[in-house]
């Protein structure tokens, strides 16, 4: 068991939150009970995670998708108030980490993801003022962009969708969990053969064949399960927390 605090403080410090310009706030959102000592993770704070929180009789929820956001209606009413209510009725925390969980070397999304395609990690980049959000790599050994299609289907448990940038095999790589499709001119840049992001819009398709790259879009729930999971897991075995990460069916 850990107060809240200690929790709170060492997550904040581990994960560097202080390096990150952020799109919301990251840390404490929902302040419950004092101890904790059953904790769950998930990739976002819906109504369903926060459910399954519950019957797990959690004392803290912590995700990568929280509540808040820059562009979000403040007021707390509708489906936020739902979710938030359902927090307080139970006095579950909610701890959101966003940025900071995307980039961190040792349980964020990004190196997850290195670890788990075989990835040697050759640099990161930072974006935007914030440090270490485009990653840059190597494959093992050169793959056909259906190759590593089937490699990410593996991987992700989905098979991304993919925008080949020409007949060229895949050797070096970018790659950017979530939203980050709009990195593929500065994965271009950086000589990668293939970028991989969560996402995809209209204008990455062209984007893709006129810079001669090909693009893989493999969800943004499915590139950021495997940070929150990580951070979980680190927390419980450094304060002997009980921890479950709880997924979720999101095709996205």
């Amino acid at each position: 068991m850990i107060l809240r605090s200690e929790l709170v403080a060492y997550a904040h410090h581990y994960l560097a939150c202080n390096e990150f310009s952020d799109y919301a706030p990251n840390g404490l959102q929902v302040e419950g009970v004092d101890s904790i000592q059953r904790l769950c993770t998930a990739v976002t704070a819906s109504a369903d995670v926060i459910k399954t929180a519950v019957d797990y009789r959690a004392d803290a929820l912590l995700v990568h998708h929280g509540f808040f956001w820059r562009a979000e209606e403040p007021c707390v009413v509708g489906m936020k108030k739902t979710r938030i209510a359902l927090l307080l009725q139970h006095n579950i925390n909610l701890l959101a980490y966003h940025l900071p969980l995307d980039c961190h070397g040792e349980i964020g999304n990004n190196v997850c993801l290195a670890k788990r395609l075989d990835i040697e990690l050759l640099s990161r980049h930072s974006v935007g003022g914030n440090r270490d959000l485009l990653w840059f790599g190597k494959l093992a050994k050169p793959l056909t962009a259906i190759a590593w299609q089937t490699r990410l289907s593996q991987v992700l448990d989905r098979k991304p969708l993919l925008v080949e940038g020409g007949s060229h095999l895949i050797s070096q790589v970018a790659w950017c969990s979530g939203g980050a499709q709009d990195l593929i001119e500065s994965a271009a840049k950086l000589g990668a053969d293939a970028y991989l992001s969560g996402e995809i819009s209209e204008r990455t398709f062209y984007q893709a064949k006129e810079l001669g790259i090909h693009y893989f879009a493999g969800g943004h729930h499915a590139t950021e399960r495997f940070g929150a999971q990580a951070l979980g897991e680190h927390l419980a075995e450094r304060f002997n927390v009980t921890h479950r990460f709880i997924d979720s069916e999101n095709p996205v």
